[in-house]
């Protein structure tokens, strides 16, 4: 019998019990919105991980900060530690094996000016030749600080903005433009010597990042460390005798180190490196780990719950077969006596049950993707407080192979389910079938 003629008796079949065929796709349905949205929510709380971490920074990146986090076997944090990080520390680290790339970063808070304007931001002073190996955004204009032209100030888009100005009676906000502007910076970590001016530094060699997903490059200042060193030398002789001691032993040691791994592979066994040197580090592959878990362990309970509604679902195909076949017994005797094969009445079974399956799952992907749209637009704030972790980004993603997969995986249940009724049917025999009323 050829597929065309199968095709017509399976439609014109499952056309003759409408009522128990849309209730039997129905519960199809059910099984792939089941799968399909607990799936792509799996998914999106998984990328949504990822974005996060990925907006924290880098994942091949390591620090040692002055003042390490020590944490217990289980990953609770249990105190932090201070740590002498000088430039001996530097070149333990830069001895590692898989380490890219080394700074030692010195980082101070810093006044900023615009005429009757002001802000403040932190200023990052780091090795001017890893900038690129750390990845730093592109510029808008200018170019990053080099050995040759160490002056170079980079700042980044957020640094320029809300400067305010307070009378007294109101307060004023202004974005600065530092092509138009003049903007100069102040330390203010020790008082100036009454007899000495204040130092200061215009702002004349700079570079602008272009803005970036990164927080780390969104609102600090940046310059190489030599040239930190040279002007923080002249700011401390405007000091007093005591201050000017106290402010050149502050810059001997550093605030961090910042690593970079070639090869985020590599990261765990650097830190294990780093801290037999007896140093606490921190990264975010870390933290990662334990969030990729949580995605795990949410994408297997949510994968469960629709799996349970598409086993019910092939319960009730199997059922509405055999339903099927007791009520057309005398039909199959027909079939069998006018000569059809058997694999040809088997066929049509299975392709009766497989419809059942397909229509059910393309209608449960349509379906889904109306549900994926609603939890996009109400349900992450609810998610967030589940995970523990704020959500960005699309909490469902429904990825282009997953229709697919659902449809296929809907027929495929339609026809394993339909397999054993099928095969019942091809035992009936053909002289007790035409015994059968009906």
């Amino acid at each position: 019998m050829r597929i065309s003629d199968l095709m017509k008796l399976a439609f014109r079949n499952l056309l003759r019990r409408k009522a128990r065929t849309a209730l039997t796709v129905i519960g199809v349905v059910i099984g792939t919105i089941s799968i399909v949205v607990m799936v792509s929510i799996g998914i999106g709380v998984n990328q949504s991980f990822d974005e996060t971490i990925m907006q924290s920074g880098s994942m091949t990146i390591i620090r040692v900060q002055k003042y390490g986090s020590i944490y217990d076997d289980d990953g609770n944090w249990i105190g932090s530690k201070e740590q002498v990080l000088n430039d001996s520390v530097v070149d333990q680290i830069k001895g590692i094996e898989h380490v890219k790339a080394v700074s030692p970063i010195i980082n101070k808070y810093i006044r900023l000016e615009s005429g009757k304007y002001s802000s403040g931001c932190s200023l990052y002073a780091m090795d001017c030749e890893v900038f690129e190996a750390f990845e730093f955004p592109p510029l808008q204009y200018g170019s990053y600080p080099t050995k040759e032209n160490p002056s170079t100030i980079v700042l980044s888009p957020e640094s320029m903005q809300r400067f305010y100005y307070f009378s007294g009676r109101k307060s004023e906000n202004k974005d600065i433009d530092p092509l138009t502007d003049k903007v100069k910076m102040k330390f203010q970590e020790y008082q100036t010597h009454p007899r000495k001016k204040a130092f200061e530094l215009m702002f004349t060699d700079i570079a602008m990042m272009e803005q970036t997903d990164n927080y780390e490059y969104s609102y600090n200042i940046y310059m190489d460390l030599d040239y930190f060193r040279e002007i923080w030398t002249k700011y401390a002789n405007t000091l007093t005798l005591e201050d000017r001691k106290k402010a050149v032993a502050s810059i001997e040691t550093y605030e961090e180190i910042k690593i970079n791994v070639d090869n985020v592979k590599n990261v765990s066994q650097v830190q294990d490196d780093i801290e037999k040197l007896g140093y606490a580090t921190y990264s975010e592959m870390q933290y990662l780990e334990p969030l990729k878990e949580t995605s795990r362990m949410l994408q297997m309970v949510l994968g469960a719950i629709g799996s349970i509604a598409m086993v019910v679902s092939a319960i009730n195909i199997a059922n509405t077969m055999v339903m099927s076949i007791y009520e057309r017994t005398k039909e199959i005797g027909i079939m069998k006596v006018l000569g059809c094969l058997v694999r040809d009445i088997k066929r049509q079974f299975l392709l009766e049950a497989g419809l059942i399956g397909l229509l059910g799952g393309v209608v449960g992907i349509i379906i889904s993707y109306v549900l994926s749209h609603l939890i996009n637009k109400y349900g992450s704030g609810i998610m967030g407080s589940i995970v523990g972790t704020e959500t960005t980004g699309a909490l469902s993603v429904i990825p282009f192979w997953l229709p697919f997969a659902a449809a296929a995986f809907g027929m495929l249940v339609g026809i394993l389910s339909g397999y054993f009724p099928a095969r019942r049917a091809t035992r009936i025999r053909a002289i007790e079938a035409m015994r059968t009323e009906g």
